[in-house]
């Protein structure tokens, strides 16, 4: 929206980043499991371009397929294994003002491609990994990547998804008031523990990343992920939009 030319490598055999900007990973021709295989003897050769789409919002997108998840025992028989998306993408920089890589959620070597070839870090984190121990192993990640591969990864930004407190969320009325009443006692000391344990895990967080966001739970994010648009032009009045709209403006001037 702001006319910068952008491209997202989804490098996660999820491949939610490709359907959330309204591509169907079914039907794709080719991927980013194409791309990396022609990595090897035996595979036809497919650059980055030959296989990325226009989405509807603009953005590009080199997409990805459960297919990728075939790519991980190859990628173990080469020394060079860490650094080949950074090789994929070496030749095309120029041609965007930002690429976006989006990773998978679990540590393997597609995480530490996209962390290597990326100049710059984004985390996020929702309620369901806020444990301090959590943080702890993702710091020991970083260095050891450091320490086998020799390049450092930079931690800029972490993105803290679906942050409400629990007890803000609004009473319902009628019968579930009153069986909710039944416990309430009990659910406003778990409310109370979780609450302590996300304001921890924020503190420890603002303490390892330049730039923290949290964005509250909104069900427009779902929805706009289903129409296959970004928030910012699915609903840009948003309360979460208008944090992203922040996010995006602190990611511009990185470039």
């Amino acid at each position: 929206m702001a006319g910068k030319r952008v491209l997202v490598v989804d490098i996660d055999p999820q491949a939610n980043a490709t359907s959330g900007l309204g591509i169907n990973p079914e039907t794709v021709d080719l991927s980013m499991y194409d791309v990396f295989m022609s990595e090897f003897e035996g595979f036809p050769d497919i650059d980055i371009q030959d296989i990325v789409v226009n989405s509807p919002s603009g953005i590009d997108i080199a997409p990805s397929t459960l297919d990728l998840v075939g790519v991980e025992p190859f990628l173990y028989n080469v020394e060079y294994r860490s650094v080949i998306l950074r090789e994929i993408l070496a030749p095309h920089k120029n041609e965007y003002d930002f690429i976006l890589i989006d990773t998978p959620p679990s540590m393997g070597q597609f995480v530490i491609n996209g962390l290597i070839a990326a100049d710059h870090t984004i985390v996020t984190f929702d309620r369901g990994v806020f444990a301090l121990n959590g943080l702890a192993t993702l710091r020991t990640i970083f260095n050891d990547i450091e320490e086998l591969v020799g390049e450092k990864i930079s931690p800029d930004m972490a993105i803290l998804t679906r942050w409400d407190s629990i007890s803000g969320k609004k009473k319902k009325p009628g019968i579930f008031s009153f069986l909710s009443g039944l416990k309430s006692a009990e659910m406003r000391t778990d409310a109370h523990a979780d609450a302590v344990t996300l304001k921890l895990f924020e503190t420890e967080v603002r303490k390892y990343f330049r730039f923290v966001y949290t964005i509250p739970f909104s069900r427009a994010i779902y929805e706009s992920q289903q129409a296959g648009l970004p928030i910012s032009h699915f609903a840009p009045d948003n309360d979460a939009a208008k944090i992203y709209r922040e996010i995006a403006g602190v990611i511009m001037e990185w470039g």
